[in-house]
């Protein structure tokens, strides 16, 4: 829309402008809060509407201790980018800085009789030849002024200065308000971020060392022990309840040792068929086996100079129980089908949930093994033993799942408090799965503790007690009788698993089958 140079406008209808004027910057501020759009656009319409030219926000500028205070045109209408420039007032400099510095408003009714005018924006030669009024209203925040409303006026023109300035007021107030609001948002995002800042420091620190999530007692008394042995060569067994986070722990043990930027190899023994435990574990020569076309290093060559983490060492077979020691012990390997020594150096982790012990006993474990990997033994605490660190670990869960499967799911305390309260016979893992089966499934974006009902696993009755207590020496000869690969149908076996959520280790031990005999079972039946 072309800008109107200082129209008479003979005849308008005054009301119906000012009605207009006003309706439309309401518009505005009900399509943006951004004061620096509303603004501009309120100063066009007091120029197109009311005749109210070259308008002009000065406001306050961010000084430093000890200098004059200052104040420069922000917004404006009707001024060239080289005028805008050259719009900077100090504190009771000219009329602008007077109202800065007073708070009260100034009406000049002739720019040329007034020795305070300074005509620094706009000079003399650029205004038209009638006399020219100039308007400045103070623009205040909280009860202090921090800027200027002001423009050009014909005086001549047929309409009330009156009514002028009671628009201007009007609209003084308004602009107030906005930069107000820009303040308020301004300090919240300021101390939103500084509470990111500082999550993201906590979360950096105690709170998430190593990936591992929680602050809890329990946690923390593991963590230190794991710290305290980091810089050591001496093995590392981790021990407790399957879904505790042994990979994580055994990744921290990693990382925070000397050989954090060396391979990192994991290997799962209950994955691996005993038949081919030897050539995984420490590769084979070309031509050993039929289809060993090639040579290959096993995982402890590959972890030279790193760290492997045997998870299940408690399923490892006994006549590979000894080659492992041997490697331990001297550090050197032979692999499968060869016939010279290998020198590896490798710090190994173990994991089990398993009773060594009494594994040793029952003879299924050889004990200058168990001694040999029992160094640092390092108990991981069950979720129960660590209640205070469900809340942060749900929300990590929680937002993993989201990022991943593009959802914006979020817990209501109630179903938080629900969570905090469950057992979690299944530990990390089991909250884990809950969650992405939650985020997955859910139809509401805010799930109540009556939504997460529905996702919550049924309590598990606790199994008789089949062996001694943990301790107790195994009565003589008491050894697992021998079950043929039949002696349970398909569906006994999805039974089991279906009880016990997918946990293979817990369905195993319910039928009285080792993991190995359980896994075995499953493919034979081709459920896996």
């Amino acid at each position: 829309m072309p800008h109107r140079t200082d129209p008479d406008h003979t005849g308008t209808d005054w009301h119906a402008q000012e009605l207009l004027l006003m309706r439309e910057v309401m518009k505005l501020v009900g399509r943006s809060l951004a004061p620096a759009f509303v603004l501009r656009e309120m100063l066009h319409l007091m120029s197109e509407l009311l005749g109210l030219n070259r308008g002009r926000m000065v406001l306050a500028d961010q000084g430093h201790p000890g200098q004059a205070r200052t104040a420069s045109i922000r917004h404006a209408y009707g001024l060239t980018a080289g005028q805008v420039a050259s719009g900077v007032y100090r504190w009771g400099e000219g009329i602008t800085g007077r109202v800065l510095q007073t708070g009260l408003p100034a009406i000049v009714q002739d720019v040329d009789a007034e020795p305070l005018f300074l005509f620094r924006c706009v000079p003399r030669s650029q205004l038209p030849p009638q006399t020219v009024a100039f308007i400045a209203l103070p623009i205040e925040v909280n009860g202090a002024t921090i800027g200027v409303l002001a423009c050009h006026r014909i005086r001549s023109r047929q309409r009330h200065l009156n009514d002028d300035l009671a628009v201007l007021r009007i609209l003084a107030t308004l602009a107030g308000q906005l930069l107000q609001l820009e303040q308020l948002v301004a300090e919240e995002t300021r101390q939103l971020e500084e509470r990111n800042a500082a999550l993201a420091r906590a979360l950096d620190t105690s709170t998430a060392r190593y990936g591992l999530i929680g602050r809890s007692p329990a946690l923390l008394q593991a963590l230190g022990e794991l710290e305290r042995v980091s810089q050591s060569q001496a093995t590392v067994l981790l021990l407790g309840e399957s879904g505790t986070g042994k990979e994580l722990f055994a990744r921290a043990v990693h990382l925070a040792s000397g050989r954090h930027d060396q391979p990192f190899i994991k290997v799962n023994c209950s994955a691996i068929p005993e038949t081919l435990f030897e050539s995984e574990l420490f590769g084979y020569e070309r031509g050993a086996f039929t289809g060993a076309n090639t040579a290959r290093p096993g995982w402890f060559e590959q972890a030279n100079g790193g760290t492997i983490f045997l998870d299940e060492i408690g399923e490892l077979p006994l006549a590979m129980q000894s080659k492992l020691l041997r490697t331990l012990q001297e550090g050197t390997l032979v692999r499968l089908g060869g016939t010279r020594e290998l020198k590896v150096n490798v710090r190994l982790v173990a994991a089990t949930n398993r009773d060594l012990a009494r594994e040793v006993q029952a003879g299924h474990f050889r004990q200058d093994l168990y001694y040999r990997l029992n160094v640092i033994p390092i108990r991981l605490p069950s979720l129960r033993e660590r209640r205070e660190d469900i809340r942060a670990l749900a929300l990590h869960f929680v937002n993993r799942a989201n990022q991943a499967h593009e959802r914006n799911v979020h817990l209501a305390p109630e179903a938080m408090a629900r969570l905090e309260a469950h057992s979690w016979p299944g530990n990390i893992r089991e909250l884990g799965n809950l969650i992405e089966r939650l985020v997955l499934l859910t139809d509401h974006t805010r799930v109540t503790a009556v939504a997460l009902e529905r996702f919550m696993p049924e309590s598990l009755t606790p199994l008789p007690a089949t062996e001694p207590p943990p301790g107790l020496p195994l009565p003589a000869g008491n050894v697992r009788e021998y079950q043929s690969a039949r002696s349970h149908s398909t569906q006994t076996l999805k039974d089991a698993l279906l009880r016990h959520h997918g946990n293979q280790t817990q369905a195993a031990q319910s039928l009285g089958l080792t993991l190995r005999q359980f896994s075995y079972r499953l493919r034979k039946a081709g459920l896996r």
